[in-house]
């Protein structure tokens, strides 16, 4: 017995006639005749009482009728199923986010979700980098964007789309650093407390070539939080300074270093080498680099 044989069935069962179902089926009469023969033997009953030209149901025939629906509008129902889950309109699409990238991705990844893939679900997760590579690794995941320095290279893992945004020494726009008219050495950043999420050794090292070891950041850093809009928050707050990507800290500017820092935060799109990816991913691939193009340029005090 197969799906097509059932739906035979009832396509002959709602024509009544031979002739229709043959039509509405795009089949001869006599290869619809062997499809219903061969069901009845294979159930081992009449399913039809021919009447001349019209036929009618047996009491056998009402029987599987009603499960044979059932059956067919299942497999139609998988069907449509499978083709959305392919178009990435439904199922679930897991992403994980780093401080950064979750405080400039998140809200737009569900407005968008919310206006374009109302029946997708999304879940976002949270954390530092090596949280969610792990995540990633146990297929907790799809994918995760986050600080791609952080990532140490591996060959189960694929880096793609990978961005750069500006970033600095971010203050409030009255800040007394601002507020002087002169650049700022990093002995006049240390004055104030320096708030930061967890920077990878590359980022370090940079510091530290650039204003020497009191730039290290296990020493610089009083203030750490793995949430970037934690720490932006504080010094939209204070005179804390905040050392983080440009468009990450709205309404804060970046204070003017003597020498120049001159750094980007380097996040990408990482996911499982080897692994088949859930098919809704193709919709971050495709609005992340919008998204990115959108964040503008920062403004520097």
């Amino acid at each position: 017995m197969t799906l097509v044989q059932l739906r035979h069935f009832v396509v002959l069962a709602e024509q009544g006639a031979f002739v229709q179902a043959s039509k509405a089926l795009f089949l001869t009469q006599p290869a619809l005749t062997r499809s219903i023969q061969g069901l009845e033997d294979e159930l081992g009953g009449r399913l039809f009482d021919r009447l001349g030209r019209r036929i009618a149901l047996t009491p056998f025939g009402h029987e599987v009728l009603q499960r044979a629906r059932r059956l067919v509008s299942d497999a139609e129902a998988l069907k449509q199923t499978g083709k959305g889950l392919h178009a990435g309109l439904i199922g679930t699409l897991r992403v994980g986010l780093s401080s950064a990238p979750g405080a400039l991705l998140s809200t737009p990844l569900m407005l968008h979700m919310a206006e374009h893939h109302p029946k997708l679900q999304l879940q976002i997760s949270r954390g530092n980098t090596g949280v969610l590579i792990d995540a990633l690794r146990e297929q907790l995941l799809d994918a995760v964007v986050v600080d791609v320095r952080s990532v140490r290279p591996s060959a189960d893992l694929q880096i793609a789309l990978t961005f750069e945004l500006g970033a600095g020494f971010l203050v409030r726009p009255d800040h007394p650093l601002v507020q002087r008219g002169r650049a700022a050495t990093l002995d006049d950043v240390l004055a104030y407390p320096v708030a930061s999420t967890p920077l990878s050794d590359e980022v370090a090292r940079l510091l530290i070539g650039r204003y020497g070891p009191q730039a290290n950041p296990d020493d610089m850093v009083t203030l750490r939080c793995d949430e970037t809009l934690s720490i932006v928050e504080v010094a939209r707050h204070s005179h804390a300074i905040v050392l983080t990507a440009d468009v990450a800290a709205q309404g804060l500017v970046r204070l003017d270093m003597t020498p120049p820092l001159d750094a980007t935060a380097r996040f990408g799109l990482v996911t499982l080498a080897q692994r088949e990816e859930a098919p809704a991913l193709r919709i971050l691939r495709e609005q992340l680099p919008t998204w990115v193009a959108g964040f503008g340029t920062p403004t520097v005090a």
